[in-house]
Order: structure tokens, then C-alpha cells, then sequence
């Protein structure tokens, strides 16, 4: 069975328990596919690639409530009013 694998780089479950830092540095900050019998089981994603990843997607989830909202009606409002 063949087996999509998303990461440019990867490594075996025995790579990673000999040397989980090594596994980590050798994707250059990009995740690493871990493999178990040839086939994906996890990706190991350093922390800065997972902040990045998690704020493109906040901003997927404000761009989506924008758009949403652009059709909307304007109220104008007076600052001293408030």
C-alpha cells in the first residue's frame, strides 16, 4: 500500500528514539514525516513552523469572517456618542 508523505524530509521511529533533537534539526525547520514500517505515523513539526502554521491559519479564519461581513450594511456611528 503506498502511503502519501508530506514532508521533504523523513525518518524512522528508531531515528527518532536514538536521537530526537538530530531527527528534528535534520528538517531544517520544516516537519519530518516519522515512519513506522515505511508508511507516515506522525509529523514532527519544530515549534516555530507550528506558530507560523497556527497564525496562516487564524488569518484564513479572520479573512473568511471578513468576507462574510462585506456585503453588510454600514452603521455610522459617532465616537462622542458613545
Amino acid at each position: 500500500m503506498s502511503h502519501a508523505i508530506l514532508a521533504e524530509i523523513s525518518a524512522s521511529v528508531s531515528e527518532l528514539k536514538k536521537n530526537p533533537m538530530g531527527t528534528v534539526a535534520s528538517g531544517d525547520g520544516a516537519p519530518v514525516a516519522i515512519l513506522n514500517r515505511n508508511a507516515p505515523v506522525f509529523y514532527c513539526v519544530p515549534a516555530r513552523a507550528y506558530e507560523s502554521l497556527l497564525e496562516r491559519l487564524e488569518d484564513l479564519e479572520l479573512n473568511a469572517i471578513a468576507d462574510a461581513r462585506k456585503n453588510q450594511p454600514l452603521i455610522e456611528l459617532n465616537i462622542d456618542e458613545l
